[in-house]
């Protein structure tokens, strides 16, 4: 079993001049920040899913890798290798997400996550995946009324087409978590929707973007998946202090914590940067061999 993490450092100064020529705006700040907590991500990987064989993380260029991963541990995937050339440069993680199954040599069973994702307890191989089957909590719902869920909206409608079953009203949402993913359900599910994937496909985001929940929804439908939460906390950093936040971390009620981030200062953001990482460095204070 491996682990794909896709990755953005929103300082890289290249990265962020090709982002502001193609989105002919200044960058959004809270969706590219980076915390500094990747390798902590790795260290709770390393700690609570020990099953993990591989970590492959995928970035848009060698400037992105951070100068601390060990090259001899760690999987880097550029875009280039998986995407195709006329989506790049690509800033849309519903985009790069299509194209994840591509990866060369990437195992049959893997967990994908976002980097605001965080193992913090032990977890099981069989929280994840059972009888190859992936295991997640999905939810229903009948209105898309923002960008997010017309594309949640959009993948349920697209994976069930693949299946050749009928359009519903009502749409699949997957938990909000890392995602447990089939190599071959995503390289079928392409295969039998590539043309509109691609037509679909956009170097920024817009409503009509599937995402990643196109194959976790495949997979619901084609019986590849079983419908049971994974242990999780959302903790967004508009309704949780650092404080409070820091404290989950070092004493965690949950195997999993989503530390999403909202607009703030730039004092309350290294104020709470600085909480979270001191909590991540007392939770996991010795290094992976994704480390050098």
């Amino acid at each position: 079993m491996d682990a794909v993490i896709t990755y953005v450092d929103g300082l890289d100064e290249t990265w962020r001049a090709d982002y502001e020529k193609f989105a002919g705006k200044p960058l959004l700040e809270k969706r590219f920040r980076d915390w500094g907590t990747l390798k902590y991500l790795m260290r709770g990987i390393e700690n609570c899913l020990p099953f993990i064989e591989n970590i492959w993380l995928v970035v848009s260029s060698e400037s992105q890798v951070p100068d601390w991963t060990d090259r001899g541990n760690l999987r880097i995937v550029l875009h280039k290798d998986i995407i195709p050339s006329h989506l790049l440069p690509v800033f849309n993680s519903c985009t790069i997400e299509m194209f994840l199954h591509r990866i060369p040599g990437l195992a049959e069973e893997f967990i994908y996550f976002n980097d605001d994702m965080f193992p913090l307890a032990p977890c099981k191989r069989e929280d994840f995946f059972r009888e190859g089957k992936g295991v997640i909590g999905l939810s229903w719902h009948l209105f898309a009324w923002n960008m997010y869920k017309k594309q949640c909206k959009t993948s349920s409608d697209m994976a069930r087409k693949a299946l050749g079953k009928r359009r519903s009203p009502f749409f699949a949402r997957p938990q909000h978590i890392c995602s447990p993913m089939l190599r071959s359900a995503s390289q079928n599910c392409f295969r039998a929707l590539e043309g509109e994937i691609l037509a679909n496909s956009s170097r920024l985001r817009k409503p009509d973007n599937p995402n990643q929940y196109l194959f976790l929804d495949y997979m619901y439908y084609s019986g590849q998946l079983v419908p049971e939460r994974i242990s999780n906390k959302h903790l967004s950093q508009g309704v949780y202090s650092g404080a409070q936040i820091a404290e989950f971390i070092r004493k965690p009620s949950a195997s999993f914590a989503c530390i999403n981030d909202v607009e703030m200062t730039d004092e309350k953001y290294e104020q709470m940067r600085k909480e979270i990482l001191k909590a991540f460095e007392d939770r996991f204070p010795e290094k992976s061999r994704f480390e050098i």
